[in-house]
């Protein structure tokens, strides 16, 4: 991993042709090329964000109509249904009438010696009778009509019913598909990670090595940043991989365990709290001292977020020179 300025002890050749300003100039446009793709990308991503965005707000928008179509639908069928009771109840309330006019006709009549007075009492009760047969008669009919046009109205808004709950349930998915797609893209963005080895001195002085058996911590930085991710405290989760290739995870030191969207339960070494504005990058830097000397080898970080994989870097410890 280390370099040497040192000048070299080969023989002097020949003078050869410069090609350096050429080599700059392809370079240059290269990179030059290589920003204006990489600020076309930005700008279509946070197009696309915003039409799903807007996307959302008019499905929110058309199930909040469905959910009021839906409400009025279900009180319609319970004042049909009120209604159709009301009508049985006044049916019922005549044959009670009509039975009190038989039970005193039948009372008059089964005297054997009854009144002239009670006789005509008796008549008046029967033409009283028979007119509210005849009422009755038209009123079972006009009931008959109703109450199969009733039927039919009530069979028409449950097929209402029926089509506004499955619309409802089609938008309520869709809503939670698009949902879904805006909080996938609102996961941080990682880059610029740095693993910094540190060796501590007794006089308090840090110095950067990298000799194991001198490292007492890592020193992890990184910065974060997303367009649509909302302001306020995110949590990044750091796994460190030693050389033997595994997590490490001590929980004296605060490791625990998250869901990874593709992986499952997956160790962390360390939870990191992070304050996001949006649009803006975010500096995040923390020191990790582990319980164990540190080994020889790569130790690889990777840095996740929001259940995805956002970054990852590797740092080689060495064994140490003749004065490490």
């Amino acid at each position: 991993m280390s370099t040497s300025n040192y000048p070299s002890a080969t023989p002097s050749q020949e003078p050869k042709k410069d090609y350096k300003g050429l080599i700059i100039a392809l370079l240059a446009a290269g990179l030059l090329g290589t920003w204006g793709y990489l600020l076309w990308n930005n700008n279509k991503n946070e197009q696309t964000i915003q039409q799903k965005e807007a996307t959302i707000a008019q499905v929110t928008d058309e199930k909040t109509e469905l959910q009021r179509n839906f409400d009025a639908s279900l009180a319609r069928l319970d004042s049909v249904t009120g209604y159709n009771n009301q009508l049985e109840g006044k049916l019922t309330d005549r044959n009670s009438e009509i039975s009190k006019l038989k039970k005193e006709i039948r009372s008059i009549l089964n005297k054997s010696n009854a009144t002239a007075s009670e006789l005509k009492r008796a008549k008046t009760l029967i033409a009283e009778m028979n007119e509210k047969v005849a009422n009755l008669e038209q009123e079972v009919a006009r009931l008959t009509a109703e109450n199969t046009q009733l039927n039919t109205d009530l069979g028409t808004e449950r097929q209402k019913t029926t089509q506004l709950t499955s619309d409802l349930a089609t938008t309520t998915s869709a809503k939670q598909e698009l949902e879904k797609t805006v909080d996938i893209a609102s996961t941080l963005n990682a880059y610029n990670i740095a693993i910094t080895p540190i060796n501590e001195k007794n006089s308090g002085k840090e110095k950067v090595t990298s000799t194991a058996k001198r490292v007492d911590k890592l020193v992890i930085s990184f910065d974060v940043d997303n367009r649509i991710a909302p302001a306020g405290s995110a949590e990044v989760y750091v796994v460190v991989i030693g050389p033997d290739g595994k997590p490490v995870s001590q929980e004296s030191l605060g490791s625990g365990s998250f869901t990874t969207r593709e992986d499952g339960e997956k160790p962390f070494t360390a939870k990191v709290p992070v304050k996001i504005e949006t649009g803006k990058k975010t500096p995040v830097e923390f020191a990790w001292k582990s319980s164990n000397d540190f080994q020889r080898g790569n130790y690889k970080i990777e840095i996740y977020h929001n259940g995805f994989k956002i970054g990852e870097g590797t740092r080689e410890l060495k064994k140490g020179g003749l004065f490490g």
